[in-house]
């Protein structure tokens, strides 16, 4: 089983440790890319991994082509062209400061390139899933047309889809955009949605009034309801109490029924950014391996978001073993 991720890589870069941006005349660099760290995450865990996309043809897109590979994805189908990385600066938060993000990404390669350059026949060939997220639309019409594209492929050759909501308002009010309508067209595609009852407000163009799990539930429904295709959605709550302590839980909604997590308290944390990718690759992981439990699907996207919170970085690098061992609970050193 191998699953196509379609999206632009980029470059983070970071004052370090807690400092502000430029503070000092240094900056960290991870690689970047919701799709990718979805790709990487579950490539970690041992599952097949397919990345689609565009990079500068030079030594910053042959840096992030070559840590993908070296974490086990397959970048076979990544081209390489004259332009520019996109880039993203991230200032870390502290205590009650919030992280903030300044995106340096137009008129790159992956954004320029026109919506019809993509041959999905071979892009998608031998693909048993496609992964994409709102992200990629929301770059411009270029990415927009290109994402629908490659939805409708996706479609027409009878592989399954999964959507990541991913809404950036800076992003989609950079330009002449129609946030609603696009996303629209590529949710009618998917079996799987990662997004909650805000996400689902959004699509709709209505609120949901209920509390906690019941408004869950409800956006839920209207989602089904109004996505034939759609089968799961998967969701975090989480409740934030300064920078380095957040509280967290997970639920995926079926048709059928729901499931909810216990809610854990995530303390010290290293870097949030790239949890909510941890979250969608350790719920598809879960529903893979469990042929579709709810539950399982929950306890194991809580898992990896939890263990993410961790590690420096943008991408998830944890193995199965892992997962196990924080399944099993315990914090002394594992010799």
């Amino acid at each position: 089983m191998t699953i196509a991720f379609f999206g632009e890589l980029m470059l983070r870069l970071s004052p370090p440790g807690r400092e502000l941006l430029l503070q000092t005349p240094k900056l960290e660099v991870n690689v970047g890319g919701a799709e990718a760290n979805v790709a990487t995450g579950l490539a970690c865990l041992g599952h097949a991994t397919r990345m689609i996309s565009a990079v500068a043809d030079n030594p910053l897109g042959n840096a992030v082509v070559g840590e993908l590979r070296r974490r086990g994805v397959d970048t076979s189908t990544v081209a390489s062209e004259e332009g520019r990385l996109g880039l993203y600066f991230l200032t870390p938060g502290a205590g009650l400061r919030a992280s903030e993000v300044v995106y340096d990404r137009a008129h790159s390669v992956f954004a320029t390139r026109p919506g019809d350059s993509w041959d999905w026949d071979r892009l998608l060939d031998g693909a048993t899933r496609l992964h994409l997220s709102g992200i990629t639309p929301a770059l411009g019409a270029n990415t927009a047309a290109a994402a629908i594209a490659a939805a409708e492929a996706a479609s027409a050759r009878g592989i399954p889809v999964s959507f990541d909501g991913n809404y950036r308002a800076k992003l989609w009010e950079a330009w002449d955009s129609d946030p609603r309508g696009v996303l629209t067209q590529l949710i009618s595609h998917a079996d799987i949605l990662f997004g909650n009852h805000r996400d689902v407000s959004l699509l709709l163009g209505k609120p949901f009034s209920g509390e906690g799990s019941d408004r869950r539930r409800e956006a839920a429904e209207a989602a089904f309801a109004a996505f034939p295709k759609l089968q799961t959605i998967a969701s975090t709550a989480r409740h934030v109490d300064d920078a380095d302590s957040h509280r967290v839980s997970a639920r995926v909604d079926m048709r059928g029924g729901a499931h909810q997590t216990d809610e854990v308290l995530i303390a010290g944390i290293v870097d949030r950014i790239g949890a909510g990718d941890a979250f969608a690759a350790g719920v598809l992981h879960g529903l893979i391996e469990s042929a579709g439990d709810a539950r399982a699907a929950a306890k194991s996207g809580l898992a990896l978001t939890a263990l993410k919170h961790s590690l420096p970085g943008d991408a998830s690098l944890f193995t199965r073993a892992d997962l196990s061992a924080f399944e099993a609970g315990g914090l002394d050193v594992r010799r």
